[in-house]
């Protein structure tokens, strides 16, 4: 599954990650080349959060004449599996944290996201590739199997994403749900005039709300319980993320947790898609912490919110080009 990224110039980004990167022209020298390649890993990567264009090549609308995979149609892309171990059980009495959803139980809360990015090639004007903030209504009802979401009126600071957001009122997406509460699948099913720099964006946003979700412990815990969470983070650089959740206090159904957030690389080499190369990890210190407040018989988050940030810098081996990456990404759950 590809998970779009939406930026500034979506388009343009769209563009670069579903072709083979052209060849320099004549006369150009390896450092421009090899800088071009990297120029285009900045349009695929945007990524906290693993999200970005997969290694595939898709043939666009326009050089075909049909429809692209995916495209207004319901698809489901699945989420790692997530593994929960306690550290410390907590302050008696303890028990299970398990969701007491009755059937067709409904919730409205607001989800925000917010993508900061900044990038930098050796020694060039730091760039800023933000792409748009977004708040997204919506209304959760919960099911046999999960959850479902209808998108209520989607908005944004930047007037050409808000004005391209407005066909996608009324959208569903859905969320596969495990017993201790882990997010195994998300499903996204857009109206039909939902235009493809719309669904970008909305998928990114909801990818990301969905590696910032909570599993609960296998095991019974009471206030001050520890435990952790681990999870791959798959992306054009797969993460494992650990997310270390304490249980602050609870009142019967009502929760609030501290969590802390850490990212690494699972490999020191970042191969590029389209067979484009491959860039070496120089480092990679992704951290993040947040308060969640969850009732457990509502079938999302209450309030509060995750922010997770940090740098990246690669290298080309065969050149001296090297890329510093600046990112941020916040997730805010509320009324």
């Amino acid at each position: 599954m590809t998970v779009l990224s939406s930026s500034p110039s979506s388009a343009k980004a769209t563009a670069l990650c579903s072709r083979t990167p052209r060849p320099p022209r004549r006369g150009a020298g390896t450092r421009t080349a090899r800088s071009g390649v990297l120029l285009l890993v900045l349009a695929v990567t945007l990524t906290a959060f693993g999200v970005g264009c997969s290694d595939r090549t898709e043939t666009t609308a326009e050089a075909d004449g049909t429809e692209p995979v995916g495209i207004n149609k319901e698809v489901t892309m699945p989420i790692e599996a997530v593994t929960a171990t306690v550290v410390e059980p907590g302050a008696e009495p303890r028990s299970p944290l398990r969701r007491t959803l009755e059937a067709d139980t409904t919730q409205q809360v607001t989800l925000s996201t917010e993508h900061h990015i900044e990038q930098q090639i050796n020694q060039q004007a730091l760039r800023d590739i933000s792409p748009p903030a977004m708040t997204i209504p919506l209304t959760a009802q919960s099911g046999a199997d999960g959850v479902e979401l209808t998108v209520g009126n989607v908005t944004s600071p930047d007037p050409t994403l808000a004005k391209a957001l407005l066909p996608a009122d009324g959208s569903h997406v859905g969320f596969d749900v495990s017993e201790l509460g882990a997010i195994t699948a998300l499903k996204l099913a857009p109206k039909p005039d939902t235009s493809d720099a719309a669904r970008a964006a909305l998928e990114q946003a909801f990818y990301q709300a969905v590696y910032q979700s909570i599993a609960f412990p296998p095991d019974a815990v009471g206030v001050g319980a520890v435990w952790t969470v681990r999870q791959q983070v798959s992306g054009s650089v797969p993460l494992e993320q650990v997310t270390t959740c304490t249980l602050t206090s609870r009142n019967g159904n009502q929760l609030t947790i501290d969590l802390n957030v850490v990212q690494t690389p699972k490999s020191t080499v970042w191969h590029l898609p389209n067979e484009a190369g491959q860039l070496e990890i120089v480092d990679y210190l992704m951290h993040g912490t947040g308060t969640i407040a969850v009732d457990l018989g509502l079938p999302l988050p209450v309030s509060g919110s995750v922010e997770v940030g940090g740098n990246q810098t690669y290298r080309d081996p065969r050149s001296s080009v090297t890329l510093r990456q600046t990112l941020r990404t916040e997730v805010q759950w509320g009324a």
